[in-house]
């Protein structure tokens, strides 16, 4: 059987859950996630919510992601770097590749090029205050 493209919110669960199952074993970045996220299931339902209105627009998700993640670069002393954010991508592109294809899949492959462009921009734009003192 083929894959098919991403068309409901069973298939945006797949994404999410194969892609955190890469995420969370890597010895890069898991920790960042390992480390921080005390509610695994709360927390994917929620990114489940994310991709589903970024990909599907069903108006589920609320939450200001790029706040989210500058906040927590800094409770991990700085470490988050545009490398990792390439390591998320690689993952994120990959999950995709696998199990999914059509525009929808590649809409998400956009997006993820987009949000990872403007989290990093927004984590470096919050550290700049750092490196005025």
């Amino acid at each position: 059987m083929g894959k098919t493209d991403i068309g409901n919110r069973k298939d945006v669960s797949l994404l999410v859950h194969r892609f955190y199952e890469k995420v969370r074993k890597d010895p890069e970045i898991g920790d960042f996630f390992n480390s921080t996220i005390m509610d695994w299931p709360g927390h994917m339902e929620k990114l489940i919510d994310f991709w589903e209105t970024n990909l599907l627009f069903v108006q589920k998700y609320k939450g200001n992601p790029i706040k989210v993640h500058a906040e927590l670069d800094k409770k991990v002393g700085h470490k988050i770097e545009n490398y990792h954010f390439g390591i998320w991508l690689r993952h994120w592109m990959e999950t995709l590749d696998a199990h999914f294809e059509g525009p929808n899949a590649e809409k998400a492959k956009q997006r993820a090029r987009n949000i990872s462009v403007r989290m990093f921009m927004a984590i470096f734009e919050e550290r700049r205050p750092l490196a005025n003192n």
